[in-house]
């Protein structure tokens, strides 16, 4: 071998890629972050915006519900075009991922004409954002299967939810100042750029060292690909499994039942307690830190170290016994004094359940040739539970009080916990 072609290899195999751990850590949390910036705006400072302008919780759930709709549909929109692509000089993941944000700030630009009068027309803003961003999340889950070792599933899951919470959790709190003080406008123009910028190590980092940052040739003769429909009987036959099943059920059951507490807490604080948007925004994305970052780091850790049973069991007994004590301060007519206790015990352990659950979801999943459409289907189920709650609170605030829907969510979980008791629900596929 020539030193010209040993130098050029070396330099190759030393590109920034997905085969490199720092490397891959550092563009999952950021492609994480990027998704928690929109959701911290739309979900939390935007959604607490327009309770304090008036706007009812049944109409907010409503349209917010809408956009989340593509996140429950996302296993058939795209699990199977990103399960049987075919190999190209780019990678075999990652132009799904560029493609979608390039159709993720295209349509957040949207948002520069819009305006929080019409809420219906941001929710489909929302919604048209969504379809992007899960193809974006199909790519990113497919890419963590394809190039992340068994035994470091924990603490990228760790990496994906602490992304995720910190942009949540900075976003809810930026804009919800930005909001109050500088109007819709500007702070559309300020979340468009932090998309921007979050979105880089995604757009500029390889799958492998040799690939080039963008080409649309193939690599290699095309796939032979399995037919739409057998590809998709296949996948229905896998998750027809009893395991799949109880684990289905356990993914929508547990954001279901929080989706039902807490648009209802939000507005009741905003409305009739006579919190400041902004300041509850502030609050929430404290808490959502806490939860996710050095929480997330532990629980992740503790995964790979133990297995996804053990820390899972415990987050939902724990997350059972905070809502039964949030229920008895509500019941005691503690609302607005003990508010900011109230949001941590139904947020800060309940937020660490998916670093738990992740890594199992993942092993159940990895292997298969659907797996990228099975995992979603599983992500797909904890975004419809969320859609249902969120949709149905709305209506159930009227008729049930707050400390009767905090009882039912600590029910959910307790259920949950006995679910997860079965020795065979989580362990590792072999």
């Amino acid at each position: 071998m020539t030193p010209q072609i040993a130098d050029r290899r070396g330099g190759l195999a030393t590109r920034p890629s997905l085969g490199q751990r720092s490397i891959r850590y550092g563009v999952f949390f950021t492609t994480y972050l990027y998704q928690g910036l929109i959701a911290g705006f739309s979900l939390t400072a935007l959604a607490n915006h327009l309770a304090a302008q008036g706007v009812s919780s049944t109409e907010i759930g409503l349209h917010f519900a809408l956009a989340g709709l593509p996140w429950t549909l996302q296993p058939l929109l795209w699990g199977p075009w990103v399960d049987r692509a075919g190999d190209t000089r780019v990678g075999r993941r990652r132009p799904f991922a560029v493609a979608a944000l390039v159709g993720c700030h295209a349509t957040l630009a949207l948002l520069l004409v819009a305006g929080t009068d019409a809420v219906g027309a941001l929710g489909l803003v929302f919604l048209v954002h969504s379809l992007f961003a899960s193809l974006l999340d199909t790519a990113c889950d497919r890419m963590i299967m394809d190039h992340v070792p068994a035994e470091e599933l924990g603490r990228v899951s760790a990496c994906t939810r602490a992304g995720f919470v910190a942009g949540t959790g900075l976003s809810a709190a930026l804009f919800g100042w930005t909001l109050a003080s500088w109007g819709f406008g500007a702070s559309a123009r300020c979340l468009l750029a932090a998309a921007i910028l979050a979105s880089l190590p995604m757009l500029l980092v390889r799958e492998t060292p040799t690939d080039p940052i963008w080409s649309l040739e193939g690599r290699g003769p095309a796939p032979r690909r399995v037919p739409f429909r057998r590809f998709l009987r296949r996948t229905a036959v896998a998750l027809r499994r009893p395991r799949a099943l109880r684990l289905l059920a356990l993914c929508f059951g547990l954001d279901a039942a929080l989706g039902l507490f807490e648009l209802p807490f939000s507005v009741d604080l905003l409305q009739r307690q006579g919190w400041e948007a902004a300041g509850l925004s502030r609050l929430q994305a404290v808490l959502t830190l806490v939860s996710g970052t050095a929480g997330a780091v532990a629980v992740g850790l503790w995964s790979d170290r133990a297995g996804a049973a053990a820390p899972l069991r415990a987050l939902l007994l724990g997350s059972a016994v905070t809502f039964l004590l949030a229920g008895g301060l509500i019941g005691a007519g503690l609302v607005g004094a003990a508010a900011p206790a109230i949001l941590a015990l139904t947020s800060v352990l309940p937020g660490l359940l998916i670093v738990a659950l992740m890594p199992a979801l993942l092993e159940a999943s990895r292997g298969r040739p659907g797996a990228a459409t099975q995992f979603e289907v599983y992500m797909a189920a904890m975004n419809l539970g969320s859609v249902s709650g969120t949709a149905v609170a709305g209506w159930l605030a009227p008729v049930l009080p707050l400390q009767a829907v905090a009882a039912l969510v600590a029910a959910t979980f307790f259920a949950a916990f006995r679910m997860a008791e079965r020795g065979d629900l989580l362990a590792s596929r072999s």
